[in-house]
């Protein structure tokens, strides 16, 4: 491929900062194909070994041979950005890419969420990441890969679920009750007290453990590497680097249509108004911009899902020509996917951008479904919780049993049991007690599903 592109950057990202955009320097870089995958799947350029990851590299090369995919890019925020471009890619798919990954870089400095998950793992995280997975090569030479990889399978199969809502670095809970309210100290007390001082004092009473834990526990990962009861120091280590990792990847899940809307939008703007991309090049790249945020697959003119890209794109659009850039940007700060699709997608754009169901029938279009809240509960649902069931810790038992709850209401969807099953088993290797799930079954009688 030629270098032709890396002379676009520094105009490209000179022009991105006139019209606003403020972001961590960028290093990009070319890489085959094959590495381009690699790092999509992994999610990182160096991470951690798992036998999962390779499971998901089959997929994705599939769906490749098959037409379905493309990756020109991917991007890791941080301090500074580290962006992978295809080396397949052409002059015009790079310059179109380097716009779209300012608008990445811009949007995670800007996005609050963005910002406390980063300020709280690290902005270095790609090599933060390759940390990690030294740490757990030098614990498969001590320990073996056997027993690493049971470690790997726990932690991954709970890798979704955190709370981001408590700080990634959180102390233990209290081993005690807080004590009550101290009896008055009035005299009549104070002579009883004086009659045997070898007694045990008055109103003092010993000290209560607190129940574990003291609250429903949402964060698995956190939990299990503190307080299961013969975990070895090497796999809370393990469970905590997971864990840690998934603070990172939060935001960027959460936010998905409102980023990639973001960088749709100012990769499109930047092209147009950089007149010193070459004509042959501006006019491919603008090609290559309608298939990015096309609704529908490119040859069955179906949508197969809500394409990120797209909705993201039309609703920045929408917003910037009915409220302005500066309105904008303050969403882009303030907002995460739900905010912005409860807040943005309107009834009239709903309709505008088809996403409503309709049948067509006799030369006549019939809107089937039209309830705009219906539609936001159904482009928001896989993203709850992590795109995770809402499962907690509900007690550890007096024999160490590790009992969790699945709240079903909350979730608003069943479990797969088969698979639920499987998570149990890999867990209960690392707790080594008992774990039990109670949850509910189709017809929504209670449920538990119970490892030993």
């Amino acid at each position: 491929m030629s270098g032709e592109w890396r002379t676009l950057v520094p105009r490209i990202e000179q022009l991105a900062r006139s019209l606003g955009l403020d972001f961590h320097p960028v290093e990009f870089e070319a890489v085959p194909d094959s590495f381009m995958m690699e790092i999509a799947v992994y999610g990182l350029p160096v991470r951690m070994p798992h036998w999962s990851f390779g499971v998901r590299y089959i997929y994705q090369l599939i769906q490749r041979h098959m037409g379905h995919s493309r990756l020109f890019e991917v991007v890791f925020p941080g301090n500074p950005g580290h962006a992978y471009l295809s080396a397949g890619n052409g002059l015009a798919e790079n310059a179109l890419v380097c716009a779209h990954v300012l608008g990445h870089a811009d949007f995670s400095r800007k996005n609050l969420l963005f910002q406390r998950c980063q300020g709280q793992v690290s902005e270095r995280i790609v090599e933060h990441a390759a940390q990690h997975a030294r740490q757990i090569q030098q614990a498969i030479e001590t320990h073996g890969l056997e027993r690493v990889e049971a470690a790997l399978d726990a932690a991954l199969a709970l890798e979704q679920h955190i709370d981001v809502d408590q700080p990634l670095r959180r102390p233990a809970y209290p081993q005690y009750l807080e004590p009550g309210k101290a009896l008055a100290d009035d005299a009549f007390r104070r002579r009883f007290a004086a009659l045997e001082p070898a007694g045990p004092a008055v109103g003092v009473t010993a000290p209560q453990r607190a129940p574990l834990p003291p609250h429903p526990e949402r964060d698995l990962l956190w939990f299990v590497a503190q307080y299961a009861p013969e975990m070895e120091n090497w796999e809370r280590d393990i469970f905590l680097a997971v864990r840690e990792e998934s603070f990172y990847f939060h935001p960027v899940f959460a936010t998905q249509i409102m980023n990639e809307g973001w960088a749709s939008y100012w990769h499109a703007r930047l092209l147009r108004e950089a007149d010193f991309i070459p004509q042959q090049a501006y006019l491919d790249a603008i090609r290559c911009h309608s298939e990015v945020v096309r609704p529908v697959a490119a040859d069955a003119q179906v949508a197969l899902s809500v394409n990120p890209y797209h909705l993201g794109f039309s609703l920045w659009e929408h917003i910037v020509a009915q409220r302005g850039l500066e309105a904008a940007f303050a969403i882009r700060t303030e907002d995460d996917d739900f905010a912005f699709i409860r807040n943005h997608l309107t009834r009239d754009l709903a309709e505008e951008l088809g996403l409503f169901r309709y049948r067509a029938r006799d030369g006549k279009v019939t809107v089937l479904e039209a309830d705009l809240d219906a539609l936001h509960e159904a482009i928001l649902a896989p993203k709850y919780n992590f795109g995770a069931p809402a499962v907690w810790v509900r007690r550890v038992c007096a024999d160490g049993t590790l009992e969790l709850g699945h709240d079903h209401r909350l979730d608003g969807r069943g479990l797969d049991l088969q698979r639920s099953r499987k998570v149990l088993e890999y867990l209960q290797r690392l707790w080594r007690r008992p774990v039990r799930l109670v949850t509910v079954d189709e017809d929504g009688a209670d449920l538990e599903l119970s490892v030993s």
